[in-house]
Formats: C-alpha cells, structure tokens, sequence
C-alpha cells in the first residue's frame, strides 16, 4: 500500500484545486456575511462543474457520472473541502444510497441527479432521534399501493434547495435478543408531494449558506414504486452509506486543515514582533509543528481508509477512525491557527474566525465523536468475545 499519486490522480487534484481557487474562494466572504447563495451562483458553479466533468463525479461512469474510485473521490473532497461548504457542496456528489434505484427509480431519480437536473437531501435525524437511528418515530404504514407516512425530520441538510428527499421511515418491529428493534425503510419523497411541509431550520453558526431544514409528513402517500430497497432493510441501506459520507467528512476536514495551516504559516514568518517573525518563537513554532503533524496523520488515515474502501476492505472501524481523528484534529488546527493570529484572528476581516466557527460541527454531524469512539471500541471487544 503506497499513496505515491498517478498522472491522472494529479491531474484531478490539480484541476479540482484551481477550480476551488477559482471558481469557488471569490464568493466566500459574500456568502458567509449574507447566509445565502443566490439561485443564479448556484446554477452557474453548477454548470462549470458539469462543464469540465467535476460534477456527479462519484457517480459510475455508464450512468453518466464521473466514475472515479473511492480513492479518487476522496482526492477530489479533500480539495473541495478547503473552500466554503455551502459553495463546495454545489459541485454535487449525489448520495451513493440512490445507486439502490431499480426500474422506474432509475430515470425518475438517479439519471436526472446525476445531470444536474434534480437535487435530492437525505432524512434520518428526528428531534428525538439523533444518534438513535432505531429510536425514530417518523412511520411509514402500508395501504394498498401506497405508503402513508407521518412524522418530522430536523437537521435536514440543504433540503432548502432539494426536489426530493431520501427518507427513512419505521415500518414494523422486530423481536430481537436485546428486545424490539424498529425496522427502517428508505422512500423517495418529492418537495411537492401533498402531505410534506418543509421549513427552514434555526441558524447554524458553522457553514452559512449550507442550510439546514425541518420536514413534517402528515398522511403523506408515497406510492410502493417509490420505496428504495425492501422494506425493512433500510438499516442496512444507511449502514453503506454512512461509511462514504464519514469518509467525505475526514476529507473535507483535511483539506481545510490544510488551508488553515497554509494561512497560519504564512502569517508566523511574516508577522513581526520583537523584532523577528512570530514564526520563530518557540511558542508559535511548535504550534505549527503540531498542527502539520496532526494534518499528516488524518489525511494518511483518510487516505488509507478510501484505499481500503477500493479493495472491499474497510470496516466501519476504518471509516470512524478517519473521521474521528480527522475532525478532531480540523478543530485543534483550527483553534491554533487563531491564536497564531491573535486578536486579528477573531475579526472577520480574516476568514479565520469562519474557519474556526465552521470546524466545529464536524465532530456533530454524520456521527458524533462518541458514536466514532463507540463504534471503533465496541469492534475491538467484539473481536475479544466481550
């Protein structure tokens, strides 16, 4: 196992990287101070990225995608991730769970998505369930053709500007050994379906203009074509694609890092106090130091993570280890990076303080750092019959 790039892996760094600089840094500081990116940026970002095949890159190639591998994907997030959420997020990767379509599903929802034609937003998180994917209380009753769905979904990221949502429901109960567990199944809701309200969520103080959402169902009747998988096995459906988007999450927080750490480096050899740079300080050089060792250990661990994932060999343990350390080193980097800077850190004059805000709710979403720590232990145990 070696990461040395090929030509073409470098040629995709390269290209996702002056498009990032390019396409992506000018409109930043605009859409951090107004919360909002209009329709027309939205579709022009779009239309660059499919202009030059970043868009649905993740996708396979027969399907109209761009067909990189895991490795390859995670190249590309690590590039997008050192530019703005809300702008990044733009150059669509659509969520490998619609790879699931069959039949009608297929040209209905997968093909359009993956052209750019329809956004979709994925539904797990409820009020009371967050972490406890079992614990949700949103149902899905069988009647006749349909499926009759109530409930709410929260932090429903960038539902705001999707046409149809990836939703998990309740369906039955099973008797396990460790007592009833709620069977999930995956549905494709459209926006404009009658029964579903969507609404925007409080402000977020991490990545504005990347919104997040709350949907309400009331008798909400989605047609049996319309169910992703069978019924019941939607546990599993999520269970594939919680390890890719852990993986986009390790990625996007080294590329940051990697930013941030740039930003901070070049501050410490120029910034001038006692008559030297600050850089040369002890106390401001080992900062550096510690933080561009961090850096290196989360993107050889996300690296390593893709790279397994391309040999069908990465474990849940794999994927919550790179997340997990990833994003925990985003936010020391981060928080270093400002002291570095001092009290200019904090003034929004620099992006500092963005990056600082933004860093922290990676170690929330897409499982927190105590899930990553339950599922990594919980593994070792298991090996040990515990």
């Amino acid at each position: 196992m070696h990461f040395a790039l090929t030509h073409e892996q470098n040629m995709l760094v390269d290209t996702v990287r002056a498009f990032v600089e390019n396409e992506l840094y000018p409109h930043e500081d605009a859409v951090d101070r107004l919360d909002e990116i209009s329709p027309e940026l939205a579709r022009e970002i779009q239309a660059k990225a499919l202009e030059i095949g970043l868009y649905a890159a993740n996708m396979p190639e027969a399907l109209g995608g761009g067909g990189l591998d895991n490795f390859g994907v995670t190249l590309m997030e690590r590039e997008l991730g050192r530019a703005s959420y809300g702008l990044q997020m733009l150059v669509a990767r659509p969520s490998n769970i619609l790879r699931a379509c069959t039949g009608s599903q297929v040209e209905e929802y997968l093909l359009p998505t993956i052209r750019g034609e329809r956004h979709d937003c994925l539904a797990m998180t409820e009020p009371n369930a967050g972490s406890d994917v079992r614990g949700m209380q949103t149902r899905a009753v069988r009647d006749g053709g349909d499926y009759v769905i109530n409930g709410s979904k929260h932090f429903i990221s960038h539902a705001d500007v999707a046409d149809y949502v990836v939703l998990f429901a309740a369906t039955d109960v099973e008797q396990t050994k460790a007592g009833p567990k709620k069977k999930i199944t995956g549905f494709l809701v459209d926006m404009d379906q009658p029964g579903v309200t969507r609404r925007r969520g409080p402000s977020c103080v991490s990545h504005r203009g990347y919104h997040q959402c709350e949907l309400f169902f009331d008798n909400c009747r989605v047609p049996v074509a319309h169910r992703l998988g069978e019924e019941g096995q939607g546990f599993d459906l999520m269970g594939e694609w919680l390890g890719a988007t852990r993986l986009t999450v390790a990625a996007t927080s080294v590329g940051r890092g990697r930013r941030v750490l740039e930003m901070a480096a070049q501050w410490a050899a120029t910034r001038q106090q006692f008559g030297q740079a600050i850089g040369r300080f002890q106390g401001t050089g080992f900062k550096l130091a510690d933080m561009a060792t961090e850096l290196e250990a989360a993107e050889l661990l996300t690296l390593q993570a893709a790279w397994k994932c391309d040999q069908k060999r990465m474990t849940d343990s794999d994927a919550a280890m790179a997340k997990l350390f990833a994003t925990e080193a985003l936010g020391r980097i981060t928080d270093q990076a400002l002291q570095i800077f001092g009290g200019m850190g904090l003034m929004s004059s620099l992006p500092i303080e963005r990056f600082w805000r933004d860093a922290r709710v990676e170690r929330i979403w897409d499982g927190t750092s105590e899930i990553q720590r339950h599922i990594i232990s919980r593994a070792m145990l298991r090996e040990l019959g515990a």
